[in-house]
């Protein structure tokens, strides 16, 4: 596919919603690259996985990004509705690319089948369309993010997934003199990425209640996303779509 920069039509969404810094972050470099809209949730999506609303209207709301050329939408819905809605609704034509993030959390191993971040790129991967996936860390630093988002960026325009199949992207969040670069093609890990357990608590009228929390288990091998990421590569592989 062979687009100039003023061809190029990118809708980007997000699951931590519209005010988080890495959609911000996303849209600004991706503007460098097309026409870029934005549609994200009017506020915290995560583990929305692919779910869409079905039992109510959306409500859409313009919303000022302070990025020169860049439309802004924030949505009622899900990440997945997002993707619906503005490709159905409110982009001017089908956008060549879907991309959704930054996340704030690493989306890989088990963990991806939870993200919202995942299913707003597998939304528009179903509907014909290339689409990635960007996810950090929770720490702090974002020196390898920033170091080579674009470079990922200008990867996911110039290489086709395979049907049905979306680019999921990490940064790892240790210090750029830290990283060893970009580590293609990772596959998943399909081993455990928490461990997951529930304290029980009682609330005021005596009603028992279960909180979730979690633990990372930090081991993969080295050729996975997990594995690259505690490697403190930059991880770029593919997720598959059910058909």
């Amino acid at each position: 596919m062979n687009l100039t920069d003023k061809e190029r039509l990118i809708l980007i969404t997000n699951d931590d919603g519209i005010e988080a810094p890495g959609i911000k972050k996303l849209a600004e470099t991706a503007a460098g690259y097309g026409q870029v809209y934005v549609i994200a949730p009017d506020g915290q999506r995560s583990a929305m996985s692919h779910s869409i609303t079905c039992r109510e209207a959306l409500r859409l709301k313009e919303y000022y990004l302070q990025i020169d050329g860049v439309k802004a939408f924030a949505c009622s819905g899900t990440p997945a509705d997002c993707v619906l809605v503005g490709i159905k609704k409110i982009l001017p034509r089908k956008p060549d690319h879907v991309f959704s993030g930054i996340n704030f959390g690493f989306n890989i191993s088990a963990d991806i089948q939870y993200s919202g971040t995942a299913g707003a790129a597998l939304e528009g991967a179903f509907l014909g369309i290339r689409s990635a996936a960007f996810s950090t860390g929770t720490l702090p630093c974002t020196e390898v993010c920033d170091r080579y988002l674009a470079e990922t960026i200008e990867f996911c325009l110039q290489n086709a997934p395979e049907n049905d199949q979306i680019w999921n992207i990490n940064f790892p969040d240790c210090p750029l003199g830290e990283c060893k670069g970009i580590m293609k093609n990772t596959r998943v890990y399909t081993g455990p990425f928490y461990d997951d357990t529930y304290t029980e608590e009682t609330s005021e009228s005596g009603e028992k209640l279960y909180r979730i929390s979690t633990k990372r288990i930090w081991a993969a091998p080295p050729d996975t996303d997990l594995g690259a990421i505690t490697a403190n590569y930059v991880s770029i592989g593919t997720v598959s779509n059910i058909r």
